[in-house]
């Protein structure tokens, strides 16, 4: 599957309509974005069930503060419209792949009862 450029229009309905969906949150003119790129694409390339997306900071500003990106790259995960991962830095390709396998062999009922135990806690 190609990457998909997300916008505040398209979000939503990116995350509802894909099981797993992964963003990098970039801008041009970040050297650690530009270098990351090419291994994000590569994982796309391999993973083809897998939604990977991409939101310029610079162009999609308040997608960004929503999730409160403060710095970039910045790569989040989504499976089943449950963030699971969010965290700033350029990852190395095999770091990337760990961090897919590990969604890919989440119990999302165990992590929907987490939080719904949380949220009674809170």
């Amino acid at each position: 599957m190609a990457t998909v450029e997300l916008t505040k229009d398209n979000f939503k309905q990116t995350i509802s309509d894909h099981d797993i969906v992964i963003i990098d949150f970039w801008a041009s003119w970040c050297g650690p974005c530009r270098s990351f790129a090419p291994t994000f694409e590569a994982a796309s390339d391999k993973h083809a069930d897998i939604c990977f997306a991409k939101v310029n900071t610079e162009e999609q500003q308040e997608l960004a503060a929503a999730f409160n990106v403060r710095s970039i790259p910045t790569l989040m995960v989504f499976r089943e419209q449950v963030i699971l991962y969010a965290e700033a830095g350029a990852l190395p390709p095999a770091a990337l792949e760990q961090i897919v396998e590990q969604v890919r062999g989440l119990d999302m009922d165990a992590v929907r009862k987490e939080i719904e135990a949380q949220e009674q806690t809170a």
